[in-house]
């Protein structure tokens, strides 16, 4: 995508282009899609700040047992850090290119983000671990793993988490309408 459309228009877009919205600002995701389309679809939006804020409630409302299966299809959109994903066409061009770093150096450290993102599924099943890369090393990355995963916390990671989705998708709306 090579910038955001105005959002006086996005309601008026065909729901393809408002998908592709959604998919850049977060990743694909059919939960997050089921989620959000009505948002965009009834809410006049200030900003591409206020929408995602708007996107990113309605994730964290997401509290019933029923709702999990939801709340966790969207958060486990995320591409695991610093792996070449299963599904290439699944990784978005703007998380190749914010995951570019992590992806180079020892293979050693490699290897490490591989278990450590093992882990961190096995203590948090059905998350992925999500943080706002933005130029921070694989060293920085791990530490801050590490540290939520010592924590065992799934309420507190689950609200990180969307935190860390809504930064990444107001740093993306940022980049991409700086092109405009």
């Amino acid at each position: 995508m090579a910038n955001l459309p105005s959002l006086s228009q996005l309601p008026s877009q065909p729901q393809e282009a408002q998908l592709r919205v959604l998919d850049t600002l977060f990743e694909p995701s059919p939960e997050l899609h089921e989620l959000a389309l009505p948002i965009l679809n009834k809410q006049p939006f200030t900003s591409y700040t206020t929408l995602i804020d708007a996107v990113g409630s309605q994730i964290s409302a997401l509290q019933s047992p029923a709702e999990r299966k939801v709340l966790f299809g969207i958060l486990g959109s995320h591409p695991r850090l610093g792996r070449a994903p299963t599904n290439p066409e699944h990784l978005s061009e703007l998380s190749k290119k914010e995951q570019a770093q992590l992806n180079t150096g020892a293979e050693e450290q490699a290897q490490k983000l591989v278990a450590l993102n093992a882990e961190y599924e096995a203590i948090f099943p059905g998350l992925r671990f999500v943080t706002f890369v933005n130029g921070r090393s694989r060293e920085v990355i791990m530490e801050e793993m590490r540290q939520r995963m010592d924590r065992a916390d799934m309420e507190k990671e689950i609200h990180e988490t969307i935190e860390a989705m809504c930064a990444i998708a107001k740093d993306r709306a940022r980049k991409l309408q700086s092109r405009i």
